[in-house]
């Protein structure tokens, strides 16, 4: 059984969708053990009570500075002994220390068919405004293993979705959520956990 704890900032919807999974039987031989988040006030925190899953908040305001922040936070995600991360909407960077302990162990889904839109400062709605705003057709939503750069690790999985006439950034925004986001999240932890993705270290 994979034991999967969850990084998130907000409100949660790409947890849901793998609580969702998970449930339903999308999302086989994996477990969401614990939820994190930078911001105490994230409504995925009450997502993962309602389920019963561990809610947990380490909030970079709590601290002195960004290296005792970030020996917590390691120190939190350690004691759950997770076998994979999922940085589902979590806008906080992981500390290199973290990555190097859970290499391979850790994926992102990050708004945009990467490299395209992504990167330092591409985050939330800023990536639909970046790709409206240069007119692309196809736009789409990527699952990726996380390195010490920023969108910059191994590709897992992408899906593609098409962007309307007269889309808003928050239309936009809703449908690679609903399109791709929601999909591919599950489908990459179900994989993982069946091992059945290459450079994974499911177990």
């Amino acid at each position: 059984m994979l034991k999967v704890g969850v990084l998130v900032s907000g409100g949660g919807t790409n947890l849901q969708a793998i609580l969702d999974a998970i449930d339903n039987g999308t999302v086989t031989n994996a477990k969401v053990c614990m939820v994190l988040s930078n911001n105490p006030k994230a409504y995925a925190l009450e997502r993962a009570r309602k389920h019963g899953i561990p809610a947990e908040c380490v909030s970079p305001k709590d601290f002195p500075d960004r290296a005792a922040f970030h020996a917590a936070l390691l120190e939190k995600v350690d004691s759950y002994g997770l076998d994979l991360i999922v940085l589902a909407g979590f806008l906080v960077k992981v500390p290199e220390e973290m990555i190097r302990r859970y290499r391979n162990r850790i994926i992102n889904i990050h708004p945009s068919l990467i490299p395209s839109f992504c990167g330092v400062g591409y985050y939330g709605l800023k990536v639909h405004e970046a790709a409206l705003a240069r007119g692309v057709k196809i736009t789409g939503a990527t699952v990726h293993f996380v390195d010490e750069g920023m969108d910059s690790g191994p590709i897992l999985l992408q899906k593609a979705v098409e962007v309307h006439e007269g889309d808003t950034p928050e239309r936009l925004q809703r449908r690679v959520m609903e399109e791709a986001e929601w999909k591919l999240l599950p489908m990459a932890i179900d994989l993982i956990a069946n091992h059945k993705l290459e450079g994974s270290d499911g177990k």
